[in-house]
């Protein structure tokens, strides 16, 4: 589904990624893990059509980015930093815009659905600026699975939320991979995102330093393999 491979990207002379190789498969759920600098964002940017690559291949479900990045951006959906959300605006009212903006039919039962799934059915004629920093983050998703994309891409999901937050986010990730769609998630808890995923990259300086498997591996082991690759990058 995701294809990645040889991906440079470069500000100026500064290079960010160093010649990416990544491969998803269709359903599969990734997750990227990295030190700060290490590319994470700028990767799931790319992978987003936001930015052009430098130089390599990308392609989502067998289209190459950038020439066909129109017809990507209709079966993916992202959450990162900003929620793209506006706040004074019902939960409601912001899901038909989005609705209407993807041009979806049964819009009022699409938002309905949308808004259980994320358990916000109650609190869907409140604005959003109401809304606790979880709350918003649930809504995000109901927005980027509206239009219900066959690729998912979340950048650092779980800031700011508490643990209660945190094990509703769980929930609602492990239903959209349950439904088959392909997740690709960064996040700085290494651990959490081993739990969650099929397979974690460990980004290192722009390059894939390893790839390891979720959920069969032991979380200390995967401590010390991120330990030893980026300990072992740096001392070169």
């Amino acid at each position: 589904m995701i294809k990645i491979d040889g991906l440079v990207k470069s500000y100026g002379h500064l290079p960010v990624l160093r010649g990416v190789d990544l491969h998803i498969e269709a359903g599969e759920f990734v997750t990227l893990v990295g030190a700060n600098g290490a590319g994470k964002t700028t990767l799931l940017r790319v992978v987003a059509t936001l930015l052009r690559p430098t130089a390599g291949k990308v392609s989502i479900g067998g289209w190459p980015l950038p020439t066909h990045a129109e017809k990507v951006r209709r079966h993916i959906g992202l959450v990162s930093h900003h929620a793209l959300l506006y706040g004074d605006l019902s939960a409601a009212e912001n899901l038909h815009f989005f609705a209407r903006l993807f041009g979806l039919d049964r819009r009022e039962e699409r938002v309905e659905s949308a808004l259980k799934q994320v358990g916000l059915a109650a609190r869907q004629r409140d604005p959003v600026r109401t809304f606790s920093r979880g709350m918003t983050q649930r809504l995000t998703i109901a927005r980027a699975t509206l239009h219900e994309p066959d690729v998912l891409l979340f950048d650092e999901p779980y800031t700011g939320l508490d643990q209660e937050a945190s094990a509703l986010l769980d929930d609602l990730l492990r239903h959209q991979a349950a439904q088959g769609r392909t997740i690709l998630m960064i996040t700085h808890d290494l651990v959490h995102g081993l739990n969650l995923a099929d397979r974690v990259a460990i980004l290192d300086r722009g390059k894939i330093a390893a790839v390891a498997t979720g959920r069969e591996m032991e979380p200390a082991a995967f401590l010390r393999l991120y330990t030893d690759v980026t300990r072992r990058k740096r001392d070169r």
